[in-house]
């Protein structure tokens, strides 16, 4: 319903029309406003209401006013290849990137209003706008990063004067150094990193947009020692004590793409568009390319061997269309995480665990069992060793802690 909404404030809105050779043309549809003009009878004379509330008042005929701009943009009516997919997929990101500028240029020429130059528009509008034409796939943090922005000022004595309106210029470096000492505070590890640099994205557009004059985020920043592993991770033993449990009402589409995650290591936004194309059950591998490296990484492709039980969990395509046929039928990941939390308190694991602590238990179990870190940077499409070394220190702290386990040793 909200998107409904969103996109019925758009000026151009983004059509499509399906062409004669099955392409589908993206244009843009204007809309100018609308012209009243008096009904008149034969002799030139206003026509009048003859009864009811109106009566004896002249009668109108309502016209609107439209304007069509092809963008010279087709899209596949009916792409089945995941190349032809991505390719709809980016030409729509493109349009709407287009669609949005001239919004802003019509705008503009209508009104000598532009949101997106206006120093004097409150900063919280300025975010939301950036976030409704948003087209990257963490648009879910850039929503955190706006909320828990407007939670530290609500939080904050000094600053409750922009409770509700904010200008860009006057947000100052002391007001960002608090900012990320409030988001240190709230969240653990990379949490509070990854907020404020979807936070300094906003920032960075104003400012290279001219709505800031100064950027107050030059000179504040979070440091985090990215090679400890901080979330929690769980082990074979109570992998085992999970998938052993089960509750009413569970979820099972959620919990076998859980367990799914466990032993191959994928990330939820990968696991929710598998297909039964990204199978190859004759060589027993997985093939996938990564939503969050796809386009900018020459690693963004993953294989993973496959074994009978996962094989057993996937199961077969009930359809002919297996690049369409979706492996796991999952809902929103903020469902799917409440679906795990809930699993995980009724198996009686005292950890709290997170959809991508399923990628960190995977890599730390096969670590533990022998595997070489650049076996297990290539299962997790890794394109270097760097992100893959937390695993080892990881699983150097339990090794570390198994020992220390032991009865103190007194000669």
């Amino acid at each position: 319903m909200a998107k409904l909404e969103k996109r019925a404030k758009q000026n151009p809105k983004l059509e499509k029309r399906t062409l004669s050779d099955g392409t589908i043309s993206l244009y843009l549809n204007y809309y100018l406003g609308r012209t009243e003009d008096p009904k008149l009878d034969e002799a030139g004379n206003p026509l009048l209401y003859e009864t009811g509330p109106m009566k004896g008042k002249p009668k109108y005929k309502v016209t609107h006013h439209r304007k069509k701009e092809y963008l010279g943009l087709h899209l596949l009516a009916h792409p089945r290849k995941p190349a032809d997919k991505e390719k709809n997929r980016q030409t729509l990101a493109l349009a709407e990137k287009i669609r949005f500028e001239k919004e802003q240029q019509f705008k503009e020429s209508q009104t000598g209003y532009r949101i997106m130059q206006n120093k004097d528009v409150n900063f919280y509008d300025y975010f939301q706008s950036y976030i409704d034409n948003y087209t990257k796939k963490d648009i879910r943090m850039m929503q955190i990063a706006l909320k828990r922005f407007r939670d530290f000022i609500n939080d904050n004595k000094a600053y409750s004067i922009y409770e509700h309106r904010i200008k860009p210029n006057q947000l100052t470096k002391d007001m960002m150094t608090d900012f990320v000492e409030y988001l240190q505070s709230r969240s653990k590890g990379e949490g509070a990193k990854s907020i404020y640099q979807r936070f300094k994205k906003v920032v960075n557009y104003a400012v290279e947009h001219g709505v800031m004059s100064n950027n107050p985020c030059k000179g504040v920043s979070i440091t985090v020692d990215e090679q400890i592993l901080r979330k929690d991770v769980l082990s074979l033993s109570e992998i085992d004590q999970l998938i052993n449990t089960h509750y009413r009402y569970e979820n099972p589409q959620v919990r076998n793409a859980f367990i799914f995650c466990l032993y191959t290591g994928l990330r939820f936004c990968d696991v929710k568009d598998l297909t039964y194309g990204n199978v190859d059950y004759q060589n027993k591998i997985l093939k996938f390319e990564q939503n969050k490296t796809k386009g900018h990484s020459g690693s963004s492709g993953v294989i993973i061997p496959l074994n009978d039980g996962l094989l057993s969990l996937i199961g077969s395509p009930k359809t002919d269309n297996i690049n369409e046929e979706l492996i796991f039928e999952l809902p929103t990941y903020e469902s799917c995480c409440k679906s795990v939390r809930r699993w995980v308190k009724r198996a009686g694991i005292n950890k709290h665990i997170s959809w991508h602590c399923a990628r960190h238990s995977f890599a730390v179990n096969i670590l533990n069992n022998g595997a070489n870190i650049k076996t297990v940077a290539s299962l997790l499409g890794h394109s270097g060793l760097r992100h893959t070394e937390k695993y080892t220190r990881a699983v150097d702290e339990l090794k570390r802690e198994a020992i220390n386990s032991l009865p103190e040793l007194k000669l």
